[in-house]
């Protein structure tokens, strides 16, 4: 309870920490699971599992990070036809931050966010969960329907922003928004932006810049702070 009070403290920093100092170690590492359901965005989760993966590689293992079900455990079927394999159900105990991809928005009746949004169940244990909900593309969407981005800043995919402002967000116009404990990005391939300051405000600048350099990839856009 201490150190996912210590990790929740540092999110309510609104990036502060990584500007000073790391708020995760490997003998106290950063618990991220993301979330996979049927119809999910292939880039909206690999971005964040290459991305941490990464860094907990190069900070010999401050960032520690899983895929999870919202159900059961077992195949997911990703928007492209990507099956994978997920071996753990979500334990929103046993992780410090929660990422939510998107998929499947524009598709009401199909796989992806709207069947996530259409169990009540789910909605209130993530409602109620205490990890810093992260938002990719319209996996915002989610953490709306659960009432986590109402009167808060917030951003998703450009296809589902006249929704977002209707659900009473702020709707702010960044490739990444950080309203302290929320963390949000915009369509698709900003889940590479998102995560890279997830790296940056929990482990630090140089622990970004090295992952950039591995991936040999520059951030794009502006990351909006509260």
């Amino acid at each position: 309870m201490q150190r996912r009070t210590f990790l929740r403290a540092s999110a309510l920093s609104a990036g502060l920490v990584g500007v000073t100092a790391p708020a995760a170690s490997a003998a106290a590492p950063l618990r991220v699971q993301i979330l996979m359901f049927d119809g999910v965005e292939e880039q909206d989760f690999v971005a964040p599992v290459e991305v941490l993966g990464l860094a907990g590689k190069l900070t010999g293992g401050a960032v520690v990070t899983s895929l999870v079900t919202a159900g059961r455990p077992g195949p997911v079927k990703c928007t492209y036809g990507t099956v994978v394999e997920v071996s753990r159900g979500w334990s929103p105990g046993e992780a410090d931050v929660l990422v939510v991809p998107g998929g499947g928005y524009t598709d009401r009746n199909g796989p992806g966010v709207h069947r996530l949004n259409a169990d009540q169940g789910f909605l209130r244990r993530l409602a109620a969960a205490r990890a810093l909900p992260v938002g990719i593309c319209t996996g915002t969407m989610v953490l709306s329907a659960a009432g986590l981005t109402k009167g808060r800043n917030a951003t998703t995919h450009n296809g589902a922003k006249v929704d977002l402002a209707a659900q009473g967000t702020k709707v702010i116009e960044a490739r990444v928004v950080d309203d302290g404990d929320l963390i949000t990005g915009g369509g698709i391939t900003a889940g590479l932006e998102v995560s890279l300051w997830l790296v940056e405000r929990f482990l630090g600048a140089k622990a970004a810049q090295r992952a950039e350099v591995v991936l040999e990839y520059e951030r794009r856009g502006t990351v909006w702070r509260a």
